[in-house]
């Protein structure tokens, strides 16, 4: 009777040991795959933030080298315009003071021809 009194104690120790040794070893798996799920969860969600901000980053720099690139091809294209009417309108004003002293010019010569034409006619007639 002892003796199988005690093997039921021993049993009944081994058993317990055996249960709490299961228990805490499930417990401890159990927060180390919750540990490394958030782990992992965060670093997931670190790396498209970090990626998404790279994105916008990269996006607002193409942005202004485009509006750059294009205020400064305004402005030449504008620069070049206003010199080319300048000139145009310099050139225009050149040919049409250049016909007005030729046309006035010649007029004079005409008259001036004349005119001495009929001295010389009046004095030789005279």
């Amino acid at each position: 009777v002892v003796v199988v009194v005690v093997f039921v104690v021993v049993v009944v120790i081994v058993v317990v040991i055996v249960v709490v040794v299961v228990v805490v070893v499930m417990v401890v798996v159990d927060v180390v795959v919750d540990v490394v799920v958030v782990v992992v969860v965060v670093f997931v969600v670190v790396v498209v933030v970090v990626v998404v901000v790279v994105v916008e980053v990269v996006v607002v720099v193409v942005e202004v080298v485009v509006v750059v690139v294009v205020v400064f091809v305004v402005m030449v294209v504008v620069v070049v315009l206003v010199v080319v009417v300048v000139v145009v309108v310099f050139v225009v004003v050149v040919v049409i003071v250049v016909v007005i002293v030729v046309v006035v010019v010649v007029v004079v010569m005409v008259v001036v021809d004349v005119v001495v034409d009929v001295v010389v006619v009046v004095v030789v007639v005279f």
